[in-house]
């Protein structure tokens, strides 16, 4: 694993410094991680119109437009998973405005409901929600991010963002919590 993140750093770093095959050898030494992040991020949602390869692709082309500092493999990651949040949320907020005439209509929001209206609106609302919890605990948000956008494991979200294990199970348990309460206030509204 060490050398695995070592060679990413050092492509990484590569690719910042303006050597631009270090890109397309970055992209072949995580495109199956990427590809299982989407499709693990796509599992069971009703997205007709957006393949995991499309997803990293998007996600890819937006990441090139905006040239990052990139500081390590957990920093990509996370990135990829932000760009990647990014992407879906883009495309439901299109699909919604598509199914409403390009106006936005009340949904009523809950993650038990079925059918790709209600995955929408639970996509949107969970969007809306992340951005608020990361306003008062940044690390909370990112590691609901990595779980919900990304489908990283546990372990791997520790891996990622240099934490223990048992500070992320805390973290999670907290921003689910939370999470759950927020969803809870927005029914009653």
């Amino acid at each position: 694993m060490a050398e695995q993140t070592t060679h990413l750093t050092v492509l990484l770093r590569a690719w910042q410094g303006g050597d631009r095959d270090a890109f397309g050898r970055l992209i072949q030494h995580v495109h199956g991680e990427l590809r299982r992040m989407a499709q693990s991020r796509l599992r069971g949602a009703e997205t007709p119109s957006l393949a995991a390869d499309d997803l990293v692709s998007e996600a890819l082309l937006k990441l090139l437009d905006a040239p990052t500092d990139w500081q390590s493999r957990a920093h990509f990651f996370a990135t990829v998973s932000r760009t990647m949040r990014s992407v879906v949320v883009d495309h439901a907020r299109a699909r919604q405005t598509d199914k409403r005439g390009g106006d936005w209509q009340n949904i009523s929001y809950s993650l038990s409901d079925i059918g790709e209206e209600s995955m929408i609106a639970d996509l949107l609302t969970l969007d809306r929600l992340l951005d608020r919890l990361s306003a008062s605990d940044p690390r909370a948000s990112e590691i609901l991010q990595l779980t919900y956008f990304a489908g990283l494991q546990r372990e791997e979200i520790a891996t990622v963002l240099d934490l223990s294990l048992r500070t992320v199970d805390r973290e999670l348990r907290f921003s689910r919590a939370w999470l759950s309460t927020q969803l809870q206030r927005e029914l009653e509204a």
